[in-house]
């Protein structure tokens, strides 16, 4: 009992010597914590879901093809976007079908194909005269059976502070890279308008919930936070048209700094640091756009996380070392080399015998950021790639248990940089390619003229350069499947996939006939997949002509001129999978030139550097 109330008289001393020293700061700080109503910013999700449930009742009243059933569609979407931050976070596959893309599904454990469903699905029916009324009813159904989902889990899981700002995170992703480019709304380029919903969402919650508490903290950063995103939402209100909407000005002028004040505002509010076991995202980067926006561990093995720069000069060793190979005349860099972006700069690559390969080499810059690997997407990890490439007979064709002895064998110095970065000599090829995969991670290229400009660092845009990123996210639809900011086809926010398209790529550059090489048919010949290959990063795309999984175009003038045409259908051939959004684009000369111009911004001479 004296114990105790010794340690009570502790802890009074202690408070009452801090009150002393700022006892207003002391007082406004528990006063604005404890004050915090997490459960306001749950209903209010909660509250928006549900609306869009009641309106999905409405649409389904007024029928199809009738006067209100457009403008009652959008209702439904704007109540659901504004629920999406947290029912996104909570159920990211739920949310995914729900608002996903209208492509069939293959279910690789039954075999099955599933119809498209969603959003998307039922904005194509909406839009198409000659669609099915019972389609209709059917998607409305669909639909509901997603939401309700949504809103169970969103009713369960009570709202914190960190999953408020982990969802807000996403869902600032989700402007970034899917509202300004149209991919949630293809049919009918409305999702300009829908940045305003979302924006008004995290506005809402946030002055239900933490406001207060930033206010007492940091009256200017929340009076900054509120006004920005007045500035950015009166933007798109006076700027709707799908087409002439200048993403550029509105990513850099008006979407980054909220970016910036909602990391500012995470730390002022003390509720929590940031931190989170290999998370896709650096919470403390400013923008999208930074060198370190993106954390290397979500993409390594667990082994690997935080790889220590033992592993990474061990694994540099290995790329450039012939001796991989059996005949010791090919090496990582002999079709990866770092002078050419860390391509070939070939059509196709060459074997170990000096053959002609079936495709052409991408780079490896930025490469760790895709979930699928190959052309044809066939490799789930970095390290089931490197594998085969040591399994294929006409690249390393080295026996996989036998690789690692060899080349220490053949290279003395090995035995050191193991044990320092591993602590033992392998007797298998598992810390090889760990060690390769590592180095891989640091081929990292988010460092160039527009990583700088939309950054704010610099102001050195070209009106056509600037017309050239409008055009790259707008009209010409190529940030639908090149995701901004990796500009590769892993989606966005949540990064767990890397899409595969099938574009009708022609076999040679006269456009004569579609190629013969099946993609990821392959893997389970079912033909939803003929000609499957996955979405390359463009960075650098000015350094690793040619293009294209065959290499067939030498320029970005004849890849654009292919999508311009409407890829391989509009070329005229017969692709019943063709996953496009679009038949043509109808860009101009000038339109080519602009996109031309952008695209090459995307260098980043700094690469070198690893």
């Amino acid at each position: 009992m004296i114990k105790r109330f010794f340690k009570i008289v502790i802890v009074v001393l202690f408070i009452t010597a801090c009150n002393k020293k700022n006892p207003q700061k002391i007082n406004n700080d528990i006063a604005s914590t404890s004050s915090i109503d997490w459960s306001k910013g749950q209903q209010y999700y909660i509250s928006q879901i549900s609306e869009a449930l009641s309106l999905l009742d409405t649409l389904e009243n007024i029928g199809f093809l009738k006067k209100k059933t457009k403008p009652t569609f959008f209702m439904v979407r704007t109540a659901f976007k504004k629920g999406e931050p947290y029912a996104g976070y909570l159920s990211p596959e739920t949310a995914h079908k729900a608002n996903g893309p209208a492509l069939p599904i293959y279910k690789e454990d039954s075999g099955k194909v599933i119809k498209p469903v969603g959003f998307q699905k039922l904005e194509e029916t909406i839009y198409d005269d000659t669609a099915n009324q019972d389609d209709f009813y059917r998607e409305i159904t669909t639909l509901k059976g997603l939401l309700k989902n949504l809103k169970s889990r969103v009713e369960q899981r009570p709202l914190t502070a960190k999953r408020f700002f982990i969802a807000t995170h996403q869902q600032l992703m989700r402007l970034t890279s899917l509202s300004t480019v149209g991919f949630d709304t293809p049919v009918s380029g409305k999702s300009i308008k829908e940045i305003t919903a979302s924006l008004h969402s995290l506005d809402d919650v946030y002055s239900l919930t933490i406001k207060n508490s930033i206010k007492s903290k940091d009256a200017s950063l929340d009076a900054l936070f509120v006004d920005n995103i007045r500035k950015a939402t009166t933007f798109v209100d006076a700027n709707t048209n799908f087409v002439q909407f200048d993403r550029y000005t509105f990513i850099r002028d008006y979407l980054n700094p909220i970016v910036r004040n909602w990391v500012s505002i995470r730390k002022a509010s003390n509720l929590w640091d940031g931190k989170t076991r290999a998370h896709i995202y650096n919470f403390d980067a400013p923008t999208f756009f930074e060198k370190d926006s993106f954390q290397v561990d979500y993409f390594l093995d667990l082994n690997d996380n935080n790889a220590s720069k033992e592993k990474i000069e061990l694994g540099k060793k290995l790329f450039f070392d012939k001796d991989l190979s059996a005949t010791g005349n090919v090496s990582c860099a002999t079709c990866h080399a770092p002078e050419k972006a860390y391509t070939d700069g070939l059509k196709v690559s060459i074997g170990n015998q000096g053959s002609r390969l079936k495709r052409n080499s991408p780079t490896l810059l930025n490469s760790l950021f895709q979930k699928n690997f190959f052309w044809d997407g066939r490799a789930g990890t970095i390290q089931s790639q490197i594998n085969s490439v040591f399994n294929n007979k006409e690249e390393f064709a080295t026996s996989v248990h036998r690789f690692s002895e060899n080349i220490i064998e053949k290279d003395t110095s090995y035995v050191g940089l193991y044990k320092k970065a591993y602590g033992k000599i392998p007797t298998s090829n598992r810390e090889t390619i760990r060690a390769i995969s590592v180095y891989l991670s640091t081929l990292q290229s988010f460092d160039s003229k527009f990583d700088r400009n939309i950054r704010g660092e610099e102001d050195t845009y070209t009106a056509s350069e600037k017309d050239g990123f409008n055009l790259f996210a707008g009209k010409a639809l190529c940030a639908t499947c090149h995701f901004i900011p990796l500009t590769n086809g892993t989606v966005p926010p949540f990064f767990t996939e890397t899409e595969r398209e099938v574009i009708g790529v022609p076999e040679t550059k006269a456009n004569k006939k579609w190629d013969n090489d099946l993609g990821y048919y392959w893997v389970f010949e079912e033909e939803l997949h003929r000609g499957m290959f996955k979405t390359p990063s463009i960075r650098n795309v000015a350094l690793t002509a040619p293009y294209m999984h065959n290499g067939i175009y030498d320029s970005l003038e004849e890849v654009i001129d292919f999508y311009n045409k409407g890829g391989g259908a509009g070329l005229g051939f017969d692709i019943p999978h063709q996953t496009l959004p679009f038949d043509n684009l109808n860009l101009s000369p000038q339109e080519i030139k602009d996109l031309v111009a952008f695209m090459k911004t995307l260098t980043d001479n700094n690469f070198s550097r690893n």
